[in-house]
């Protein structure tokens, strides 16, 4: 075997590696006490900083659980529940008539009081705190999640611009892609600017499945009466370019949706909307079943909108108003909200609209509340004393034909429609019609009616006091009774009581001549007429607006007086008695209504005779 031997090649290789580390050793000689030093570090950490590491490095793996479980569970909207912003917390604006509060939980309002207001036992008028709405979209997602925006959390902003300020709720997907909702307040205004949009959504949101919009609402208790404030609170949504439609208790559907509201007698809360939502479904549910129990809410409502996206965007632009319900304050938006007001449907809301609104409002000017609801029932009654006048005169000439027509109905008992036709002649002959009564009191209505819907409706006499009563849009209280009366309630209000004495003096002096007539067949009877109508105010209005019960009273005082007046220095029944025999020698001219009637009736008594 042959030997190895050892080559110049590797001694020179072996040599330069020496050297090397020769060189290193020589540029770094104090290595190794570094290396000793951080050694020793080591040693003296304490117990509390190790404790520390653990601690840091145990949330640090928390946090990625969550962020694990969050995108598990919400899929690219668990960014969202990463954010600092997810909590419950709550961001607070005002301007000069509403406080609100905005929570970062589903992006809506938690709270919203109104500044200027207060309730019947003199807290904050609330209109939406702690849990009684809820505003939440409900979508799907590209990888199949179906989410609420309810039970996500949204980042909050506020800027200004100029005196407005905006409030922006984000819903996160990532830092620049997101679902927003945009209040803006304005100085003095009632009414918010409030966008829908979203960006960078498309690929996230399934335009395939509807998007929901869901908004509920219970009515808090604001008056002193609950059943009288239930009575004037409801639904009431635009549809179909303008016109209106309501719901008190039950549910309803419609297209082409531009408004709703949810009107609790003196405030209401209103969604409107520029893009019209296609269809819309409402319900409203009576929460008052027992008025001693039953006493922190009026009623529940519910509306459902579907939302329509646009290149895989939503954008919609709308308002809300948190406000009174003011028929001049809804009015000046222009927007058709004066509709909400239950002012009366046709003739009854256009005299409310145009006449009694303006005239009270210009009247209030200069008086108080309860003295302009008399000057304004006195002005009334003065403009209707012609049409009272046609009406008690036509009674007039009644009452001294009743005589006669006695003896035609003695004369003709046994012939009903001989009777008829003499009873028809004497009244051609006299000039005098029983319908001439009628008519007068019919052109009325409208007025009357129109009034019964002015006074609960008028936002101004709220918590106006006038005499003895504190507030005439709600009940006057003159005693307090220790049980609850069905239908009457547990106390006494003296209004309804002196009407109903005022309604009762005008039915004697209306309805007496009447009743000590025998009581024809077929007519009403007067008598139980004359009991029923001071009873039904005496009863149901002891719990109605004292205001409407003072109307009521001043109204018929006047008209009182104007019949007596009449009765004492306009009307002389003697010469009404005169001029009727005057009349019946004269020969009259048979109308052709009149004329017609007559040849049928003659035609029918020649039928009857030829079937005897």
């Amino acid at each position: 075997m042959e030997e190895k031997k050892l080559d110049i090649n590797s001694l020179i290789g072996f040599l330069l590696i020496g050297g090397i580390l020769l060189w290193m050793l020589y540029m770094n000689p104090s290595a190794p006490e570094v290396e000793e030093e951080t050694t020793t570090e080591q040693v003296v950490v304490t117990p509390d900083e190790e404790q520390q590491v653990a601690t840091t490095n145990a949330l640090q793996e928390a946090d990625s659980a969550a962020v694990a479980r969050a995108a598990s569970r919400l899929g690219e909207f668990g960014y969202s529940a990463t954010l600092p912003s997810a909590t419950e917390n709550e961001t607070s604006v005002e301007n000069d008539v509403l406080d609100l509060k905005f929570s970062n939980k589903g992006g809506y309002l938690s709270e919203v009081r109104m500044k200027n207001f207060k309730t019947f036992d003199s807290i904050p008028v609330y209109l939406i705190k702690g849990d009684n709405a809820s505003f939440n979209l409900t979508f799907a997602t590209t990888d199949g999640r179906v989410l609420n925006t309810k039970d996500l959390y949204f980042e909050p902003t506020v800027t200004k611009s100029g005196d407005n300020t905006i409030v922006s709720m984000k819903l996160k997907v990532s830092p620049d892609e997101f679902l927003e909702y945009r209040y803006v307040l304005k100085p003095g205004e009632y009414m918010l600017d409030f966008t829908i949009r979203s960006q960078g959504l498309n690929d996230v949101l399934n335009s395939s499945e509807p998007i929901v919009l869901d908004w509920k609402l219970k009515g808090y208790r604001h008056a002193k009466s609950i059943s009288y404030e239930n009575r004037y609170t409801e639904l009431v949504y635009e549809y179909d370019g303008g016109d209106d439609d309501y719901v008190t208790d039950g549910e309803d559907e419609e297209n082409d949706i531009t408004y709703v509201a949810y009107k609790q007698h003196f405030f209401t809360s209103i969604l409107l909307t520029d893009t019209p939502f296609e269809t819309g479904k409402f319900k409203s549910e009576d929460l008052v079943e027992d008025e001693e129990v039953d006493t922190l809410y009026t009623k529940a409502f519910a509306s459902t909108f579907p939302l329509e996206l646009k290149g895989g965007e939503l954008n919609y632009n709308m308002n809300w108003y948190y406000g009174p319900s003011d028929y001049q304050i809804l009015n000046d938006y222009d927007r058709n909200l004066d509709e909400i007001m239950p002012l009366g449907w046709g003739i009854f809301g256009w005299i409310n609209r145009y006449v009694f609104i303006p005239f009270f409002s210009f009247i209030t000017n200069y008086m108080g509340y309860g003295i302009a609801i008399i000057v304004m029932t006195i002005a009334i009654k003065l403009v209707l004393s012609p049409v009272q006048y046609k009406q008690y005169l036509s009674q007039a000439k009644m009452k001294v034909l009743r005589p006669e027509i006695n003896e035609l109905n003695e004369k003709y008992k046994d012939n009903p429609m001989k009777k008829q036709q003499e009873t028809m002649k004497l009244y051609s002959k006299a000039g005098a019609s029983p319908m001439s009564g009628c008519l007068p009191a019919l052109m009325q209505l409208p007025v009357f009616y129109a009034l019964f819907m002015f006074f609960p409706s008028a936002f101004q006499l709220r918590q106006k006091g006038f005499l003895w009563a504190d507030d005439l849009s709600s009940y006057d209280t003159i005693a307090q009774l220790p049980f609850y009366i069905p239908f009457y309630g547990d106390h006494v209000s003296l209004f309804p009581i002196l009407a109903s004495i005022a309604i009762f003096i005008y039915m004697m002096m209306t309805t007496g001549q009447t009743m000590q007539n025998a009581q024809q067949p077929g007519m009403p009877n007067m008598k139980f007429i004359m009991y029923l109508s001071p009873l039904f105010m005496l009863i149901f209005f002891n719990n109605y607006a004292s205001g409407l019960s003072l109307y009521y009273l001043t109204s018929n005082l006047i008209t009182i007086g104007i019949m007596l007046v009449i009765k004492n220095f306009i009307i002389d029944e003697d010469k009404i008695h005169a001029q009727i025999q005057e009349n019946k020698k004269k020969p009259k001219k048979q109308g052709k209504f009149a004329r017609k009637m007559q040849e049928m009736m003659e035609q029918a008594e020649q039928q009857k005779k030829k079937g005897k």
